[in-house]
């Protein structure tokens, strides 16, 4: 790893740009949601998701039953 004020070696420096760029995407992701509300309201309940189904599918993804 670096040192404060020193170059990143390049692939160090690539996977900086690579969170980055994750990071951007979630970014614009919440900003989209966002401005879906702002247009158009909250979603009715009959629209939504439980929030236990969305923990069961984040589950199942980290221990790689689901893509």
């Amino acid at each position: 790893m670096s040192q404060p004020g020193m170059e990143l070696e390049p692939d160090e420096a690539d996977a900086l740009r690579a969170w980055a760029a994750d990071e951007r995407a979630r970014a614009d992701s919440l900003a989209a949601a966002l401005e879906q509300i702002a247009a158009n309201g909250l979603p009715t309940v009959e629209e939504c998701v439980a929030w236990e189904e969305i923990r069961e599918l984040a589950l199942a993804r980290l221990d790689g039953r689901v893509p």
